[in-house]
């Protein structure tokens, strides 16, 4: 005898599998550890902070304004 077989839960199973792979390629596209993020976004703001250091502010001599071109 052949084997009952319900459409609807089948195309759901097969949607959550196909749902599944993709998450499991996202995964290792952009999964990165929390220590991972958090070295990199030390990073980041020691060298953004080093680059505002280096700024030169002439504002004071224009009313608090950057100067027109």
């Amino acid at each position: 005898m052949a084997e009952i077989v319900n459409l609807r839960a089948a195309r759901k199973q097969k949607l959550r599998s196909e749902k599944e792979k993709a998450a499991d390629a996202n995964r290792v596209l952009h999964g990165r550890s929390k220590a991972e993020r958090l070295a990199s976004k030390a990073e980041r703001e020691k060298r953004d902070a080093a680059h505002d250091a280096h700024r030169i502010d002439r504002a004071p001599e224009t009313g608090g304004k950057a100067p027109e071109p």
